[in-house]
């Protein structure tokens, strides 16, 4: 016990509840890498929750954050707007879901309008 309190302060103990990798790798959240053309992606619009403005949602991306970013900023080029990433899913301001479409297509996923 006396070897315990001679130690300095930067040689505290901490608790680790799942073993002891601390890596920033083993700290993301796995999520499965799919390919392009093994998504299925939905279009839609709507305008819940957001004050009446109409945004277009693209959902049921399997990426990295890193893809969806990229992804987001050439929809927004190529559509003229704004929008943003919200977990997994894309919004792009304003009704876009055919451009949309012909883009996602272009780039090898497989997408579909989704609602009315």
């Amino acid at each position: 016990m006396a070897s315990e309190k001679t130690k300095s302060s930067g040689d505290r103990f901490v608790y680790r509840e799942f073993g002891q990798d601390s890596s920033p790798e083993a700290l993301q959240r796995s999520s499965p890498q799919l390919p392009p053309e093994k998504q299925n992606l939905r279009i839609q619009t709507t305008r819940a929750g957001r004050k009446g403005k109409t945004v277009t949602v693209i959902t049921g991306f399997q990426t990295s954050p890193e893809i969806l970013q990229t992804l987001l900023k050439q929809l927004k080029t190529q559509c003229g707007t704004g929008g943003t990433l919200k977990g997994n899913e894309i919004e792009i301001q304003g009704d876009h879901k055919p451009k949309i479409l012909e883009i996602l297509t272009k780039l090898g996923y497989k997408a579909k309008i989704s609602g009315g």
